[in-house]
């Protein structure tokens, strides 16, 4: 399949787990691309894989902080310029932290709205001017399926994706009749740098009975990123032309 041929892709968090896959998928459609993340070593070994894989041509990277105004300003400048016009943003970039609420400082509360939500918003603001003067504009936001199930420590990182879910379905009114779609995806047991390892961070003390229910209904464990990237690569292209306003979960029925 090439569905993203003569298409213009920005991609945020593409330095790494989802971000990642989805550049290689994007590219793998025949896209252009300019991935995009604030870091540049995940960036610059992103671009290897594609080199590697024969698409070196047709991806840029540029570094952005998608919580600093100034930054998103000046990389998606950079990204519509490089690019000569955009016709999808795909806002993959993200964090996550856990803590026991009632011992969470504010200004780690403040940190993941500003980056998940508020960088959220930034990366579409400022790219909704190219956006809208594609004739096949859509955006791709990240929600989770903490924004509708318990996730517990994590207060603060649902509160972000219910945001994102949120003003996904407010954009997707404000300008159906101006031919941009705005879709999210809500993935959930899925492998990242966010869940290996040590994953989100947990508290020493976390009752981890409390996740049982957060276990996939399908497979065996976590799945890769490809699995996201893939229901992504649907929603931004043609073959999700009647797709707006909503969201897709992808957690292998972890919520059934």
């Amino acid at each position: 399949m090439e569905r993203f041929t003569d298409r213009r892709v920005l991609i945020t968090g593409a330095g790494s787990g989802i971000g990642r896959a989805t550049v290689h998928r994007v590219l793998n459609e025949g896209g252009q691309v300019v991935a995009a993340d604030i870091n540049e070593a995940g960036l610059a070994e992103t671009a290897k894989q594609a080199a590697e894989q024969g698409h070196g041509e047709r991806l840029s990277t540029v570094t952005v902080d998608i919580g600093n105004e100034d930054s998103v300003k000046a990389g998606v400048a950079s990204a519509v310029e490089t690019l000569g016009g955009l016709d999808a943003l795909i806002n993959a970039a993200g964090i996550l932290r856990s803590a026991h609420t009632e011992t969470m400082p504010l200004a780690d509360f403040n940190k993941i709205i500003t980056v998940n939500l508020t960088g959220t918003f930034l990366m579409i603001r400022e790219s909704l001017p190219a956006l809208l003067a594609s004739s096949k504009g859509v955006i791709v936001n990240f929600t989770s399926t903490s924004a509708f199930f318990a996730h517990p420590y994590m207060a603060a990182y649902a509160a972000s994706k219910g945001g994102i879910m949120s003003m996904t379905h407010a954009l997707a009114a404000e300008y159906s009749k101006q031919g941009l779609r705005v879709v999210a995806v809500a993935p959930g047991s899925i492998s990242s740098d966010m869940t290996d390892g040590k994953g989100p961070g947990l508290p020493e003390d976390a009752d981890l009975s409390l996740f049982m229910k957060l276990m996939p209904g399908i497979g065996q464990g976590f799945a890769s990123p490809d699995t996201v990237a893939g229901v992504v690569a649907m929603l931004a292209s043609d073959d999700g032309a009647f797709i707006t306003g909503t969201e897709i979960r992808i957690d292998g029925g972890t919520h059934y």
